[in-house]
């Protein structure tokens, strides 16, 4: 019986219900130690009557064996893996160290993450599911990474997350957007009941005394009765349990404290291990009765022996001497050396030695570049640190830190990758070495923002290697340029152009392109620089399609946008895309994703944008790409401006706008620039569009510009129009696309007199038929329109206006639609509102971004676990999106959906 946890009983057992339902949960226990936690987590596995269980807890001493955790918790349904899909399999079985290791497509590290989700929906299709993780806090980084990765996912799997985590002497346990209970000591009248239940015996005196010193613990309030000391000293709660935890263990027989010792250090061993390395140490399997009986061990229903309470372990460690913790590290060493385990010998043999050890750092080195080369970076990055730290020479210690800083960076745990870099860069002499890990750390900080931090360490050690390595100079001096032109500093670009010049450099041309590309960029510049800036993005992009890495393809795709190519920017992101479904590189997928938001949005397909964008930011976040994120807010934030709600449209830019940082501060303004076009207000979308165009960060600028024309013309300022028209003309006529050249004649029929204002509108309006972007051939049909009717042609007005109002009402741009049917009825005619769909039966607008989505991957004949293996979503959670998704489009099966118009 737990006393005074009403409330947080009634959370557990409300979780148990919600996942005997078929609903997923996490649920994360906080609280000091002894406050109840594991008790908690005890009473959740007794009342999960009917469900499967699976237990798991951090140890301390595991803390930083990547994936040790995560072991423990699967370790009962480790031959479930091969049922997963083939990158999933290949990622967790080298995750976890099962088998001979595999190439991974990438070794992108939340593919572990789905995988734990795949299979734990796999283990709930047979009954619920629910997973219980004692000791959060002192969880490895990729399993916490990984389960929090799932927890984050469960939609309808009958799968329940319990996590317990420590608030106060222990390393912190992230998790974001989980929900979370925070215990509290017990009241007096339950800390009263509880003490008198099992310590009826004591004196007033002393149990007043133990109510005050135990402060509601309910832990100190069953230890402190055996405590020998006397219950009012100083000394902490916690540090009075692990005394009396202490004292227990020391009275155990010396063999079984050396059984008891190897499970603390080895939690997530099993028995075989254990009594392997029991028997090197003169213990057997009979020792193991003391420690049982005195509730100190226990053995489990999976094989494993484990420590029954968390601080049991931290006493039968701490306690022991330094020479029996070497001699159970050595023994467990041997015995999974024996038993083909290379990671585990290596990770227990680096804590059996007391100092500098180069042959110990050796083995590690050698046992890292095997879980390197197949995709295993956490955890080779794990043993490169550690043999960093055992390692007697200077230089070999640098080597090895620098291995263990990109094995990081590739495992997307960047944060410790740029610690460990500027670590090695200290006993580094080499300077090609060194920059090698100034990349990393200036890749980081151009990331988060800090870019004018990035350009100075990409500029400083490119000039560093440009003897050296001309060629690794080069590519510093182009990642220096681009961060040089995120801060605004486009002299800067400049002159690392002249200086790759001068020092002749391999990519001397690139880097002199790309000061083009930028000079071009500027909405004021002369007409030659933007004609040399459309140039020389040309000739970037088919430099870049020829080398480089992912992220470059990435950036190819999204200046396809930028010399107008929509549809090649469309079928380059479809291209990546399905490689990277195909492979599971989730982390991959969100900047592919963003580009093909933009691309879809502007082709008019904002449906399909608005999927795109919603799938991409959620991967975003889950992945720790703010860029991605905020990138992908702002193109939501163009369609809600689109839609004139302006409530989300301010929620969505205001971050944007906050960090400053082009294109995607560019795109916010010119979103709110647009909404407040849409609706009216003529002089404040022209005094934000005039801003954008005019900053010094003005990447992404060039979209801008007609809507500036026409919020200065509405506004009574077409003298303000003048450039930017001008400006949007020349780069129309560069770029060569029929839609942009009729934008471009749009703006100029803005501003000429009426009599030569007709044929303008009308050449715009028919290259607008050549494709490009229905909404923007809809504000040119409604401008014509107007001018139309006020020039008293009303019939032919009424024809471009209900073209445009048929565009309108189909994209959901509800201010625009509605100064169409404004102008219809200055035109003679009688309207009603419209509903959103223009009354067009669209069946993908019934349906959410996730649910049009999975439709049309089952209408395309892919199955439930195929359409998860894509989208990274659990089969189940594919079947629920299915179940939700059939009456919208009244149909009763799968089979009728390749019958329908998803499009």
């Amino acid at each position: 019986m737990l006393y005074g946890r009403d409330e947080e009983l009634a959370a557990i057992d409300r979780l148990l219900g919600q996942v005997r339902e078929g609903r997923g949960r996490t649920l994360v226990l906080r609280g000091e130690a002894g406050i109840g936690k594991t008790a908690l987590l005890d009473h959740a596995a007794a009342e999960a009557s009917g469900m499967r269980v699976l237990r798991g807890t951090g140890v301390e001493y595991e803390s930083g064996m990547p994936y040790a955790g995560l072991h423990m918790l699967l370790s009962g349904h480790l031959d479930r893996i091969d049922s997963l899909p083939g990158a999933q399999a290949r990622a967790l079985r080298n995750a976890l160290n099962i088998g001979a290791r595999q190439d991974t497509d990438g070794g992108d590290r939340f593919l572990v993450g789905l995988a734990v989700l795949t299979l734990l929906a796999d283990l709930a299709e047979e009954r619920p599911l629910l997973c219980l993780v004692d000791d959060a806090h002192w969880l490895d980084g990729p399993s916490a990474e990984a389960l929090l990765f799932a927890a984050r996912r469960l939609e309808a799997e009958p799968v329940g997350l319990l996590f317990a985590a420590r608030d106060m002497d222990a390393p912190e346990f992230p998790a974001p957007g989980l929900p979370e209970v925070r215990l509290r000591g017990l009241d007096r009248a339950a800390a009263t009941e509880l003490l008198a239940r099992h310590a009826a015996e004591l004196p007033r005196h002393v149990h007043h005394e133990i109510l005050a010193a135990a402060m509601g613990n309910p832990l100190a309030l069953l230890e402190l009765p055996g405590l020998r000391t006397q219950a009012h000293d100083a000394s902490s709660a916690y540090e009075r349990i692990r005394r009396s935890y202490a004292e227990k263990i020391a009275a155990l027989p010396e063999p079984s404290r050396r059984l008891l010792l190897l499970v603390a250090v080895d939690d997530a061993g099993g028995i075989p291990a254990i009594m392997g390395a029991a028997e090197r140490l003169g213990a057997s399997v009979d020792d193991l009765e003391p420690a049982e009986r005195r509730g100190l061990l226990r053995p489990t229903a999976d094989g494993r022996l484990e420590v029954r309470h968390p601080i049991v372990r931290t006493a039968a460690y701490g306690e022991a001497p330094l020479n029996l913790r070497i001699a159970a590290h050595r023994a467990l060493a041997e015995t999974y050396r024996d038993r083909g385990d290379h990671c585990h010998h290596a990770w227990h043999l680096s804590r059996s030695v007391t100092g500098l050890d180069e042959a110990v750092a050796a083995v590690l080195e050698s046992t890292a570049g095997d879980e390197r080369e197949t995709g295993g970076n956490a955890s080779a990055a794990a043993m490169y640190e550690s043999a960093a730290a055992l390692s007697p020479d200077p230089a070999a210690r640098g080597r090895r830190l620098a291995a263990a800083a990109r094995a990081y960076a590739f495992a997307g745990l960047t944060e410790r990758a740029v610690e460990l870099a500027a670590r090695a860069e200290a006993d580094l002499d080499d300077p090609v070495a060194r920059a090698d890990l100034t990349l990393i750390r200036a890749s980081l900080a151009d990331e988060q923002d800090r870019t004018k931090e990035a350009y100075r360490m990409f500029a400083e050690t490119a000039a560093s290697v440009a003897e050296l390595d001309p060629r690794l100079s080069g590519y510093l001096f182009f990642q220096a340029a681009g961060a040089a032109a995120n801060a605004g500093d486009y002299a800067a670009v400049d002159t690392i152009a002249t200086r790759g010049t001068e020092l002749d450099l391999p990519n001397a041309s690139h880097l002199r392109a790309l000061s083009r590309v930028f000079a071009g960029q500027n909405p004021l510049a002369a007409p030659g620089d933007m004609t040399g800036g459309v140039a020389a993005l040309r000739e970037l992009m088919a430099a870049m399609n020829l080398c480089f890495g992912p992220r470059d393809r990435v950036r190819v795709a999204l200046w396809h946008i930028l010399v107008g190519d929509l549809e090649g920017a469309a079928e380059t992101a479809a291209e990546l895309e399905a490689r990277y479904r195909a492979q599971g590189a989730i982390g991959l997928l969100a900047p592919i994703l963003m580009i093909r938001a933009r691309a879809r949005l502007m082709l008019g397909h904002h449906r399909d944008a608005h999927t795109a964008a919603t799938e991409g930011l959620r991967i975003a976040a889950d992945t720790g790409q703010h860029r991605i994120r905020v990138y992908l807010e702002t193109v939501l934030g163009l369609l809600a401006a689109i839609e004139g709600d302006e409530e989300r449209c301010t929620e969505l830019t205001e971050e944007a706008l906050a960090r400053a940082v082009p294109p995607s501060s560019v795109h916010a303004a010119a979103a709110r620039g647009l909404l407040d076009l849409g609706l009216g207000r003529h002089e404040a979308a022209l005094s934000r569009l005039s801003d954008v165009v005019s900053g010094p960060n003005r990447q992404g600028a060039i979209a801008s510009l007609p809507d500036l024309v026409e919020a200065a013309v509405r506004a009574g300022r077409p003298e303000l129009a003048k450039d930017a028209a001008e400006w949007y003309t020349g780069w129309a006529r560069q770029i060569g696309r029929p839609w942009a050249q009729a934008i471009a004649l749009r703006c100029a029929a803005l501003l000429v007199p009426d009599d030569a204002a007709d044929a303008l509108f009308a050449q715009a309006v028919e290259l607008h038929r050549k494709g490009g972007t229905p909404f923007e051939r809809a504000r040119t049909e409604l401008l014509y329109g107007e001018w139309l009717r006020r020039s008293r042609r009303r019939n032919d007005a009424r024809a471009q206006l209900h073209s445009a109002l048929e565009a309108f009402e189909r994209l959901g741009a509800a201010p625009w639609a509605e100064r169409v049917r404004t102008e219809l009825r200055a035109a003679g005619e009688s309207l009603a509102a419209a509903g959103a769909d223009g009354g067009r039966d669209d069946l993908a607008a019934r349906l959410t971004p996730q649910e049009l989505q999975v439709v049309r991957l089952a209408a395309a004949g892919l199955s439930n676990r195929e359409i998860g293996a894509q989208l990274f979503l659990s089969p189940r959670t594919v079947g629920y999106h299915l179940y939700k998704a059939y009456p919208k489009l009244g149909v009763a099966s799968r089979g009728e959906l390749p019958h329908l118009d998803l499009t």
